[in-house]
This record gives structure tokens, sequence and C-alpha cells, in this order.
């Protein structure tokens, strides 16, 4: 536990005060809740750039200690604001904070998020162990974007806080820093409708689902797609006059190559795409209503326009220049085959409406009707919150919110794309990395201080009823939906056994068979795991039950048994061990992502 919370704090605090001080260099002078996703975007670019220097990892703890020192005191005086701001986040932080740690609770100790749901996290551990060991790896030779890794490595080497708790530590402040960043839309908003909104766009039900299975770099890109697009939002408001206005985007973008690789691009690329295009369909009709912020829009900024855009793009060609020989070489990774595995740890594929937050299942993978809830309680729903959908969509068309309705298009775009010409897989994180996005186009129009505002020409002097209604079902819906998957997530242990901790330090590399229980091999799949604690020696896995004889050239025999693992030693055979290496064995299996 100390572990974990400790990662999440540093997360936290180091991406809070870095992001909020690059915000401040780039011109920002009040409080931006933007700084939550520029400072984890740039902790994945900076561990990234000095984890393989000299100590493993220790300069990269150095280097973002020392920014973050630097960055609390360069504010200090420099930020208005700021008092209101911190009692505006604090419930935003402890809610989110406290639904993340459902998990936890529920299982009633600390460990692996989601071992029976996804085995990823025994490679991304293998990774980062590498790195922190100073080796070279598959996935490191395949340009597989490890900058999240990087982070739980700088954690490792500089709070001596253990991979496992890093990575669970990284996946619970990404969902805070999530629901923090949401605060950028909902700021003008009274407390609860704020708090309300954050949270439900921060963890809605897919980004619940996943951060419930572990798959930490799908949240993180969900986070980083929202702050782009409300990056692009804030250009248009209280920045527009700044020559650097771009380049908390472009920051945004860095980190998102660092942690989802050319990939990222997918969607951020076309949501750019889309909100220029809209703001020029505005300036060419003419039109001076007013825009997202309350004031009259000039119809033309080219100029300005122009060159704010052009220094984001050389910052962000400058920072991504390093990582462009990785991204070649990632293009070829087994993800992108669609003619490779592609369920992964899916049933079939997803339904696209589980982005509209209500999917009454603790397992998302779950098609309507095959839960505890009846079929009909999903469809009434998806109609209802679909509704919603395309009430929000009208309202945020009639006050121009153009960013938010270009990450949308691009959102779209993304799963039709992953749909048509990928797999069941890629299509699933598609949904759940415009989760966010469709929850703030669901929310922002229905908060009443909202609904007043985008509906100018009724001149009502409140929001109609049944907007409220509806708001409060939608959000007592679909707050039931997210909890219930991070409440049904699975944790495993730290380590499967002390024991087998244990027994790596006694087999060394002498070839291994580890015979188990077919629960933990096939329905938590516990194989990667068991491979991932006897790392650096040749192992073999098999059930107990599979009548399958010892391989020739074993040395040791660790065997499962009611209460613990069972170590022997045999007298193996003169010919070679057939055991894989436990690293060409991760390598072949590869993580999905």
């Amino acid at each position: 536990m100390i572990g974990t919370y400790a990662a999440v704090a540093a997360i936290c605090v180091s991406s809070l005060a870095i992001g909020l001080a690059a915000v401040r260099l780039c011109g920002g002078r009040g409080w931006s809740w933007l700084s939550p996703a520029v400072g984890l975007a740039l902790l994945c670019a900076i561990c990234w750039a000095t984890v393989r220097l000299p100590g493993d990892g220790v300069v990269s703890a150095i280097v973002v200690a020392v920014l973050t020192v630097a960055a609390v005191g360069y504010l200090r005086g420099r930020i208005e604001d700021g008092g209101e701001a911190l009692r505006a986040g604090w419930p935003v932080a402890l809610g989110a904070l406290l639904a993340a740690s459902l998990p936890f609770i529920v299982e009633g100790h600390f460990g692996i998020l989601g071992t029976s749901f996804n085995p990823d996290m025994s490679q991304h551990l293998l990774a980062a162990d590498r790195l922190a060991e100073g080796h070279s790896s598959q996935l490191l030779n395949q340009g597989y974007p490890l900058g999240p890794h990087s982070i739980v490595v700088a954690l490792n080497k500089g709070l001596g806080v253990g991979l496992v708790q890093g990575f669970s530590g990284l996946t619970v402040a990404a969902a805070i820093l999530a629901s923090l960043t949401a605060l950028a839309a909902f700021r003008e908003l009274s407390a609860l409708p704020r708090t309300a909104g954050a949270l439900l766009v921060g963890l809605t039900y897919v980004a619940a689902s996943y951060l419930a299975q572990g798959a930490f770099k799908e949240t993180m890109q969900a986070l980083f797609l929202l702050a782009f697009v409300l990056a692009l939002r804030e250009s248009d408001r209280d920045c527009a006059a700044l020559p650097l206005r771009f380049v908390p985007a472009s920051l945004i973008a860095v980190g998102s190559i660092y942690t989802y690789s050319f990939p990222s691009l997918i969607w951020l690329a076309p949501a750019l795409i889309l909100w220029f295009l809209g703001k020029g369909l505005w300036a060419a009709g003419g039109d001076d209503r007013e825009d997202s912020a309350g004031r009259q829009s000039p119809r033309s900024e080219t100029g300005p326009a122009a060159r704010a855009l052009g220094l984001a793009f050389a910052v962000f060609a400058v920072l991504t220049v390093p990582e462009l020989g990785r991204m070649l070489d990632f293009h070829s990774f087994e993800t992108f085959d669609p003619n490779g595995p592609g369920l992964g740890n899916l049933f079939g594929q997803i339904s696209p409406f589980e982005a509209l937050g209500i999917w009454p299942s603790g397992d998302y993978r779950l098609a309507p009707g095959d839960g505890a809830v009846p079929a009909l309680g999903y469809y009434l729903g998806i109609a209802f919150a679909l509704g919603l959908l395309v009430y929000g969509v009208i309202q945020l068309w009639r006050r121009r919110e153009t960013a938010i309705l270009a990450g949308l298009g691009a959102a779209a775009l993304a799963y039709a794309a992953a749909r048509l010409a990928g797999t069941p897989y890629t299509a699933a994180k598609a949904i759940e990395i415009a989760a966010p996005l469709v929850a703030l186009a669901i929310l922002l129009p229905l908060s009443q201080a909202s609904v007043v505002r985008f509906m100018s020409g009724m001149r009502t002097k409140g929001a109609p009823l049944w907007l409220g209604s509806a708001s409060a079902l939608f959000v007592g819906a679909a707050s039931v939906c997210s909890l219930l998957a991070l409440a049904n997530a699975p944790v495993g242990p730290t380590s499967y056994s002390s024991k087998l901790s244990e027994f790596r330090e006694q087999v060394g590399d002498g070839p291994t068979l580890v015979i188990a229980s077919s629960q933990l091999l096939e329905e938590e799949h516990g194989e990667p795991f068991l491979a991932w604690e006897l790392r650096g020696g040749r192992v073999c896995i098999q059930a107990v039950d599979d009548g399958k004889g010892i391989p020739r050239g074993v040395r040791f025999v660790i065997q499962e048994t009611k209460s613990d693992w069972n170590l022997m030693q045999v007298t193996p055979s003169p010919s070679q061990s057939p055991c894989p290496l436990v690293a060409e064995r991760q390598a072949r299996q590869g993580p999905a992502r």
C-alpha cells in the first residue's frame, strides 16, 4: 500500500508542478487544469530521455526531483487564483483516488491489477526490470514506446518503489490526472456539478474497465486525447493572444508519442485538422455570434494563428525526432497485423455503445444479457444516453465548441478505421480512448449552468426541468456502471509467493519445470506471471493434470500445493532442455498493445 500510494503522490505532484510551470512559461497567468496532462506528458519524455544514462534510472529520478522543486520555486507568486483552483481540485482528486482504489479495497490487498482479465502486465514488468538493470529487451528493440515504463523505473530507483507498485501507482495517478484535466471544461460550474462531471469524464465506464485490467497505456492515451482537445479549446479562450498558445497541446502530443508511439497520431492529427477546418467554416460563414467563451470572435486570425501553430509544430518536432527511428521500427509490431490474433483477451467485438457510459456489467467484454442484468436494461441505457449525446452535440454545435466536436469526429474516424481495417482488440482500444470525450459531450451541455448559457436564444431563467432530471439520472446510472467495473477488478498478488522469489535465487538459470493448477494457468492467466517471478532462467510451465512428464534436461521442479509451492531437484537427462528462456517467451507472446 505504501509503495503504491507513494508512487501516486510522486507522479501527481510532479505532473502538476512541472505541467503548471510549462503552461506558465507559455504565457498563461492563471491556474490551468491542462497542467496535469502537460506534466505527465513531460515526465514520459524526460524519464525516457534519461533512463538509459549511467545509473539505469537514478538520473531520471534526480532530474524529475530537481525539475519538480525548481517548478515549485518558479511558480511561487506567479500563479493567480491558485487557492480557488485547489479548492475546486481537491474533491475531484480525492474522489478519483477513492474510486481508483476500489479494486484494492474490494480484494483486500494491493498487487497486480487485472491478472485474470489481462496478462500483459507481466510483459511490462519484464521490460521495466530490464530497463532498471540497464539491459536491452525485445520490446526495446522493437520500438515499443517505453515512456511510462521509464517513469516506473525512476520511481524504483528514486523512492525504492517496487515495479508492481510503480505500475499500480501510475495507473491510479492517470485516473486522478484525467479527472483533474476535465476541470478545464467544467471550471465555470458550481461545486457539485463540476466535481461530478470531472469524475465521470475521468472515470467513465470503459476507462474504468481498462483501469480494472491494468491497461495503463490506454488510459493515459485517453487522458492525452482529452487534454489535447481541451488545449485547443483553451487556445481560443484565455490564451487567444499568446504566441505560444498551442505549445501546451504540442507538449501533450509529445507525451502521447512516448506513451503510444505513432498510433497516437491517429487521434491527435484528425482532431487538429477538423478543429482547424471548423474554425475556417465559422469564419467563412461570416458568423459573428458569441463563441464558447462568450466573446465576439474575429472572422480571421490567419497570420498570428499560423505563426503560433508553426512554433508548436517546431517544439513537437524537436522533442520527438529522437524517437523517430523507434517509431519506424514499431510499425511492424504484431498488434498491427490484421491477420494476427485479433481478439486478445476479448470474447468478440465490443459494442461502441459502451462509450456512452451506461453499461451495467462488471465485465466490459460481456454482451447485453450475458450478465446479471437483462438485455433490456442495456438497450434502455443505450437509448437514453444516445439521446443525450445527440442533444449534447447539437448544443455544442450551436455554441461553436469546435475543439470538442473535432475530438469527437477524430475519435469516430479512429474507431471506424480500427473496426474496418483492424482487429476487435484494436477497435476496443479505440472505444476506450474515445469514451472520456463522449462523456464530456454528454455532461457539459447537461449541467444547468451550461445549458442556460448554451440556449441563449430561449431567454429562460433556468434550465428546463427535464434536463435537470435527465442529468441526475445519467450521472447516477453512469456512476454505478463505473463503480461496478472497478469493484469487479481482480487484483493479483505483488508476487505469487514469497517462496517463488526465493526459488529464483536457488534455481538460477537451471532449467526449471513449474507445475500449477489449471485454474491459475487458464482462468487467472497465471503463466506469464509465474515466468516473471522466475525470470532469468529456462522455465517450462504446465498444468498439474495435463498428463505430461518432466521434460528432458530439467534440473528443478516447482509444484503448487494447497498452501504454497514446493521445490525439488531432479537428475537431468544429458540432453538440452527444451524450456525457453523467460525473455524469449515474453518476446514471442508480447503485450497486445
